[in-house]
Order: C-alpha cells, then sequence, then structure tokens
C-alpha cells in the first residue's frame, strides 16, 4: 500500500505520472473520507421539496437542495435508512451518486427519440433516461448478464416506467440487427472503476493496466458498434466512471481517427477538467478538449469521463441480420380484437376510462400481458428478452387479472374497487403477500392504496383480502417511523 492511505501502490504510482503528485495525494486523502450521498427524485411520481418533507417527517433523514440538477437531493443525515424507506421501494427515488446522473443529463433525450442505452444494469442512468423520455417514445436497454438483468427490470417497474424493451445481447454485435437507427445512445461502457470511491475496496484490490489495456478492447468495440448503430446527425454519449486516459481519451482519440463523427461542447455546472489532448509524449485529437473530465475529490462524489459525439456522416454497415419471426411475443392496440373486450371489462370493473388504453400498446406472451408506450415498435420483436412493464396475467375465463405494477402506473385513472390500508398492521401483511383478514367487501379484484398512493393489487375472498404484492419486491427491507413493516 502506498504511504497515504489504503490506495495500492500501483493506484497510486499510475495517478502520480499521469496526473501528477497532488492529484495522486488529493485522491488517497479522499478515499479516506466518504463521500456525500445524493439521491434523484423520480419526479413523475413525485416533487423533490414533498419527497423531502416526507423523509424527515417521517424517517428523519435530513436533505437539502443542490442547484444541478434540480431532481436531485443531497443526504445530509440518515443515509442509512433511505435504502429502507416505503418511498424507495416504490420508485419515489434512486440512491445514485451525483455525477453518475451526468450522461444522462448531456445525452438529452426526448420522447420523440428513438434511444439506445446499451450498458444499463443495474438501471440508474436507463431510469433517468426513462424519466426524462417521460415515459413515452421508444428506449431500448441492454445488458449482457442475465442476472444483471434482473437487477435492471426491478427497477425501471418499481419506478413504474414501460417505455423500454430489453435485450440481452452482446453490445458489439447489435449492428447486426440496427444500422443508421437510433437518435441518441449512450455508452456507459464497463470500466476499471478508478473513479468509484464507494467501491474503493473492491477496486484497490483488483486495478492493474493489464486489466485496464483488457476493458479497453471491450470499450471500443462496444463504442464502434453504436456508431453505426447511430443515424447520421444523431447523438452519442460514451462515459466511464474511470480516470485513465487508457479508457476514455486513447480509445475516442482512434475513433475521431476512423469514423465519421464530431465531438459536441458539453457545458455543465459542476467542476471538471478538459479532455487530454497529449498522453505519455503522444498528440491526441484536438477535440478532446470538449471532452469532460471530473476528479472524484473536486466534487464529493465519484470521478467521471464524459464525451458527446456527433454522427457526421453513413458508416459502412455491418452485415445485418433479420430475427426469424416467431410467435413467443405479439404486439396489439388496445382496440385490437384479442384486447378490446378484455380491457373494456377491466375498465368496468376498476372504473377507467377506456380511452385511457389508447396510450398504450400491449404484448401478448403466453398468457401474460405487458404494456408500453404507444410510440414503441421494432422489426426484430422476437430478440427482446421483455418489452414494457406488466400489465396483467388472462385467466381461465379470459379476463385480465391486474398486475400491481399497472395499477401503480394507472392509478391516477381508477376509481373503483379500491381498498385503503388501515394501520402498519395491515400494511405489513400485504407487503409480505398474506391475507387481511375481516375485509369485509363483495368479492373480486382491488387495488390496495395507503397514504393516498397505490402499493398494488389484490383479491378479495371469502376469507378477507389476499394480497398479489409482487413477489420479486417482497424481499425489500421497509420500515416506518422507525417500525420495520417488511
Amino acid at each position: 500500500m502506498s504511504a497515504y492511505s489504503n490506495v495500492s501502490d500501483r493506484i497510486y504510482s499510475y495517478l502520480t505520472s499521469t496526473f501528477g503528485e497532488d492529484a495522486a495525494k488529493n485522491y488517497s486523502d479522499f478515499i479516506d473520507e466518504n463521500p456525500a450521498k445524493y439521491i434523484r427524485v423520480n419526479e413523475r411520481r413525485i416533487k423533490r421539496e414533498t419527497l423531502a418533507t416526507r423523509l424527515f417527517n417521517i424517517y428523519g433523514i435530513k436533505t437539502e437542495d443542490i442547484p444541478y440538477p434540480s431532481n436531485a437531493l443531497k443526504v445530509i443525515d440518515g443515509f442509512d435508512f433511505a435504502g429502507s424507506t416505503l418511498e424507495i421501494a416504490f420508485g419515489f427515488y434512486y440512491m445514485q451518486a451525483l455525477t453518475s446522473m451526468l450522461p444522462p443529463l448531456v445525452l438529452n433525450p426526448t420522447s420523440t427519440d428513438l434511444v439506445l442505452d446499451l450498458c444499463s444494469a443495474p438501471g440508474s442512468k436507463t431510469t433517468q433516461l426513462a424519466e426524462m423520455m417521460d415515459n413515452k417514445g421508444i428506449l431500448i436497454v441492454n445488458e449482457l448478464e442475465i442476472d444483471r438483468i434482473k437487477a435492471l427490470v426491478f427497477n425501471l417497474d418499481k419506478m413504474n416506467f414501460l417505455n423500454y424493451g430489453v435485450l440481452n445481447s452482446r453490445g458489439e454485435i447489435l449492428s447486426k440487427y440496427y444500422n443508421s437507427y437510433f437518435d441518441k445512445i449512450l455508452v456507459d461502457a464497463p470500466c476499471s472503476g478508478l473513479g468509484i470511491i464507494q467501491k474503493k475496496n473492491e477496486v484497490g484490490k483488483w486495478w492493474s493496466i493489464e486489466r485496464v489495456n483488457n476493458l479497453v478492447e471491450i470499450q471500443n468495440k462496444l463504442l464502434v458498434s453504436a456508431i453505426k448503430m447511430l443515424k447520421v446527425g444523431g447523438e452519442l454519449v460514451y462515459s466511464t466512471c474511470s480516470l485513465t486516459p487508457e479508457e476514455n481519451e486513447l480509445i475516442i482519440s482512434r475513433i475521431l481517427e476512423k469514423y465519421p463523427v464530431d465531438v459536441e461542447a458539453v457545458d455543465i455546472p459542476v467542476k471538471h477538467h478538459k479532455g487530454l489532448t497529449e498522453y505519455l509524449g503522444v498528440q491526441l485529437d484536438y477535440r478532446l478538449n470538449k471532452a469532460i473530465r471530473i476528479f472524484p475529490w473536486e466534487v464529493d462524489s465519484d470521478g467521471f469521463f464524459l464525451i458527446k459525439l456527433k454522427k457526421t456522416g453513413e458508416t459502412n454497415a455491418t452485415e445485418q441480420i433479420k430475427w426469424k419471426k416467431h410467435f413467443v411475443m405479439t404486439m396489439h392496440n388496445h382496440d385490437d380484437n384479442v384486447f378490446k373486450e378484455k380491457l373494456k371489462a377491466l375498465a368496468d370493473e376498476f372504473g377507467i376510462e377506456t380511452e385511457v388504453f389508447s396510450n398504450y400498446k400491449f404484448i401478448l406472451k403466453r398468457n401474460d400481458v405487458y404494456f408500453t408506450s404507444k410510440e414503441w415498435s421494432d422489426a426484430n420483436l422476437g430478440l427482446f428478452h421483455r418489452v414494457g412493464s406488466k400489465f396483467g396475467i388472462i385467466d381461465k375465463n379470459g379476463n385480465i387479472v391486474l398486475h400491481s405494477f399497472a395499477a401503480q402506473i394507472l392509478q391516477d385513472h381508477i376509481s373503483k374497487n379500491i381498498y385503503d390500508i388501515q394501520n402498519l398492521d395491515e400494511l405489513r401483511l400485504y407487503l409480505m403477500g398474506a391475507l387481511i383478514n375481516h375485509v369485509r367487501l363483495p368479492t373480486g379484484q382491488y387495488v390496495v392504496r395507503f397514504n393516498d398512493f397505490v402499493l398494488g393489487t389484490g383479491v378479495v375472498i371469502k376469507g378477507g383480502l389476499k394480497s398479489r404484492y409482487p413477489r420479486s419486491s417482497r424481499t425489500q427491507t421497509i420500515r416506518i417511523k422507525g417500525q420495520k413493516v417488511q
């Protein structure tokens, strides 16, 4: 270990030779501190001020507003409880490093853009993109590791997003399916993590320049694939949570030599440095001075590198593959025969105006029903691991049993068959997926609320109300006023 802290000699020596002795010591000193904690507010569900008040009054979590991003809060006290609130369990906010919020903001997608998040799990930036798109339009997200897809979908579901389709593919081969297709692409590439202070022990154990060089090949392939998938005039943000020029400027400099892309200027009100235009005596592309490098000790958050590229001309297409059509998944409009009567019956049951369903498309996968934004379409539907959020299941009578996630998304339109949780004991039973006894209501399916927001669905049977709170969500620890309810 270095003489200054728990930073390994390899890391300390590398930082000294790359950025100078002062930077290495600043990094080393900062590693021994606990960096500030931030949360990003899902403003589709709650206002920042309202959340701050609730966190303090209910949990004693003290926060303060920050000027940028405008939907983020800095946690001053009580962060240990921030991961077990009812509000985080239901997607009102996401715990995220301040600098991690920057790449989506720089990409700045809208609901009219066709957007790709190439390396998406566990979903911090993906959920941010979905929110910026107002849960509309077409967002395609890709993740190679199937276990990480579980975390990605879990986060998208609990934050009530549905404008996405999930691919489980190597990002470097996706250009075989999509050529000059996307308006905006985020490539938050897998990296050596030299900027992630929260994972300081993990990174310190395995970091080496040899490991960095192994990652460079993957990063380069991902970036080349992304450029081929980008439309002419489209924009791409490349980012890493690493400080190394090998994973950042050196890759981009080679890309600028070989591909028709230019560097866009980026203006963010966070302390940063320009990208390097010379490294180890080698001159790099001058346009790299528009890139951004953020040192962790200067922003009290993770270190980051990001650059925004614009495609200026055509690229040679990779040989295209068309996904063979089969009937694993089919997509339908709300008024298609397969869904029209089923949705009408559901609307009658919950007092929903049937026109509400025109805002969505519906996906049938065996008896499972999903729904997504009305704009969503893709010629390679069978390629997707999943499209949209869970809407329900078609039972043996041909009726739709509404899913809890759908009830949360549609809650502002539901006016009938609502049960309000009476106390924390009932809340605990509901979140456990158990039976709430002595609920005297007509039998049938209900939407379940607590403190005026929808938790999910349940079914009233002879013995009471049986919870349909999703199994995937029951593992979360939830506390209210210091009392553990799940």
